[in-house]
């Protein structure tokens, strides 16, 4: 592609227009912050805005779990390259097999201990 002055142009006229309509278009955000006594969104998602230590251990185990849920898709990408590129060796294949196996293994349990955790958590701080 022959890059004319008319293409060169054409092409700064477009991205300055683009970059003048997303300032013009864009509105103000009419928030206001309010206090930091409420919990941080990103918290609440988590169920870790408990008062106390509860709020402490549901945050340490609710990342440990989503690390490890991290942790077995690595794996099951990891496994999933191991079988693609096995090319017909069987020792590669099994080894493949395995390490899917167990990434799966490891996702049900981790699916599994998620709600236990929260549940256990939830019922003990409410005594």
């Amino acid at each position: 592609m022959k890059l004319t002055a008319k293409t060169i142009r054409q092409f700064l006229i477009t991205t300055g227009l683009m970059a003048i309509a997303l300032f013009v278009a864009s509105g103000t955000a009419l928030a206001q912050a309010t206090g930091a006594t409420e919990c941080p969104a990103f918290l609440n998602a988590l169920n870790a805005c408990q008062p106390g230590i509860k709020g402490v251990v549901m945050l340490i185990v609710n990342f440990f779990l989503g690390f490890l849920g991290l942790l077995a898709l690595v794996m099951v990408i990891y496994g999933g390259f191991l079988y693609v590129s096995s090319a017909g060796n069987e020792e590669n294949v099994g080894k493949a097999k395995k390490i899917l196996m167990y990434a799966a293994i490891g996702i049900i349990v981790i699916l599994i201990a998620y709600p236990v955790v929260n549940t256990l958590l939830g019922a003990t701080a409410q005594q």
